[in-house]
């Protein structure tokens, strides 16, 4: 799409092609690293599935991949203090 998008409106391919190395000598797991924690571990914490539960599954990753969440206890105390607890009956509601 982007290939396309670049092509329908300025022709330019740089970042295209830029994009398309970076690719091809990243490792996967550097570009999209494995999760920190999980749906499981959220229900885990007390969290129900519903619109919360994907915020902060989505927070989790921008956090982790900007790097100031690096470890499953930093992901696991974001949560808590930015979304609350089991303790304070969290239900994703």
């Amino acid at each position: 799409m982007h290939r396309l998008d670049c092509l329908s409106s300025h022709r330019n391919l740089d970042s295209y092609e830029f994009v398309q190395r970076f690719l091809e000598v990243t490792p996967p797991e550097q570009v999209r690293p494995e999760r920190l924690l999980t749906g499981d571990d959220l229900q885990a914490m007390g969290f129900r599935p519903g619109p919360l539960f994907a915020q902060i599954l989505r927070a989790l990753e921008d956090m982790q991949l900007e790097g100031q969440v690096k470890t499953r206890e930093e992901a696991e105390e974001y949560v808590l203090r930015n979304f609350g607890s089991k303790e304070q009956g969290v239900s994703g509601d």
